[in-house]
C-alpha cells in the first residue's frame, strides 16, 4: 500500500476546509440528494462526499456505507485530491497503491473507485465526490462527464450554503437553490438523451389556513406537505419550495407518462391525509406537469415559468367556473 502524498498547499488547504464549517456537521439534504443520484446513475453500491482532513477522511454524505470516517493513510480520496482530474481505479487489487489496502482486503472490499476532486473557491481541493463498487469496472468518457457534473453540483452547494438557497420553514431548496441544482440535472439529461419532467404543486388554500388559524399553522401544513412530497418521490428527485404556496419536484429521466405513478401515489397519500381530518383542515393541492423541451425551455427557470403559467391558467378556469355556477 502507498500512503497518499501531502499536497504542497496543505496548510492552506486544511485551513480552507475548516473555514467551510462542514466537518462533523449533521447530514444535509442538499448533499445527500447528489450522492443518492450518483448511486442511482452509476448503479454503484456506494456514493460519498468525502472531506480530507489532516489525518482522516470524513464523509459529509454517504450512501451504502456505515462508517462516518476512515484514516487518511488508507483513503483513496487522499490520492484523488492530489490532482484536479477525476481519479479512476478500475481494479484496486491490481493497483500497487491499493493492492494491500485494508479497505480492499476487507470491508467494503473496494475494487472500483472514481473520485471527482472537490475544489473550494480558492482552488484548494478539500475532498471528493466518489463512487465505489466491489466489482471491477470501467468508466466511459460520458460517465466521466456525468460524474464531473455531479461534482460541480457539490462544489456549488459548498460555496452557496446560505439562507438564499434553503427554505427556512421546510428545509427544502428555495427557488434560487432549485435553479442551481435543476440546471445541472437538465444538462445531464440532455447529454444522455433522457427526459426531465417538472411537477408543480400549488397549495391553494394556504392563505385561508393562515387567515383562520395564524401563520404558525400555515408553516405547519407546509412542512407536512414537504414531508409528503419527500415520501412519495424518489430519493434522487429534486423537491423544492418555489414560493409561499408553491412546491415542485423535478424528476430526471422521467417523461409525462413516467411521472404518473408517483403523481398517483402522492394524490392517494394526500386523499388519505384529508380523510383523517376536518374539512376545514384539508389541503387543497393543484398539480401541473411539464416535460423539459430544449426548443421551448432555455433552462430550468423557463421550465418553472411554463408550469407556473399552467397553474395560473387552471386557477383562472376554476374561478370562471365558480362564477358561472353562482350565476
Amino acid at each position: 500500500m502507498i500512503k497518499p502524498a501531502i499536497p504542497s498547499n496543505e496548510a492552506r488547504r486544511i485551513q480552507t476546509l475548516r473555514n467551510m464549517r462542514l466537518l462533523d456537521t449533521p447530514p444535509e439534504e442538499r448533499f445527500d440528494r447528489v450522492t443518492r443520484l450518483a448511486k442511482q446513475v452509476f448503479a454503484t453500491p456506494i456514493a460519498l462526499v468525502s472531506l480530507v482532513d489532516a489525518d482522516r477522511q470524513w464523509f459529509k454524505s454517504r450512501q451504502g456505507l456505515d462508517a462516518e470516517e476512515t484514516s487518511r493513510d488508507v483513503s483513496f480520496c487522499g490520492h484523488a485530491i492530489l490532482d484536479d482530474k477525476i481519479m479512476v481505479v478500475n481494479n484496486a487489487p491490481e493497483d500497487q497503491r491499493f493492492c494491500d489496502n485494508p479497505l480492499v482486503c476487507g470491508d467494503p472490499n473496494i475494487r472500483f473507485y472514481a473520485g471527482y476532486p472537490l475544489a473550494a473557491p480558492d482552488g484548494s481541493r478539500v475532498g471528493t465526490l466518489c463512487i465505489i463498487d466491489n466489482k471491477p469496472r470501467e468508466m466511459s468518457s460520458e460517465q466521466l462527464s456525468l460524474l464531473r457534473e455531479l461534482g460541480r453540483m457539490i462544489e456549488e452547494e459548498m460555496i452557496t450554503a446560505d439562507a438564499s438557497t434553503i427554505d427556512p420553514v421546510t428545509g427544502l431548496s428555495s427557488r434560487s437553490g432549485m435553479f442551481t441544482i435543476a440546471d445541472h440535472l437538465i444538462s445531464m439529461c440532455k447529454r444522455t438523451d433522457q427526459p426531465a419532467t417538472l411537477l408543480m404543486f400549488h397549495l391553494q388554500n394556504l392563505r385561508d389556513i393562515e387567515e383562520d388559524n395564524g401563520r404558525p399553522e400555515g408553516d405547519a401544513v407546509t412542512v407536512e406537505l414537504a414531508h409528503l412530497l419527500m415520501a412519495c418521490f424518489r430519493n434522487s428527485d429534486v423537491v423544492a419550495r418555489l414560493s409561499h404556496d408553491t412546491f415542485c419536484v423535478l424528476l430526471a429521466g422521467s417523461n409525462l407518462d413516467g411521472v404518473e405513478t408517483a403523481r398517483y401515489r402522492f394524490e392517494e397519500q394526500l386523499s388519505a391525509r384529508n380523510r383523517d381530518c376536518d374539512e376545514k383542515d384539508e389541503l387543497n393541492v393543484d398539480t401541473q406537469a411539464v416535460t423539459f423541451k430544449e426548443g421551448r425551455h432555455a433552462d430550468s427557470e423557463a421550465l418553472v415559468h411554463d408550469a407556473e403559467a399552467r397553474i395560473l391558467a387552471a386557477n383562472e378556469m376554476a374561478e370562471a367556473g365558480d362564477i358561472a355556477n353562482a350565476s
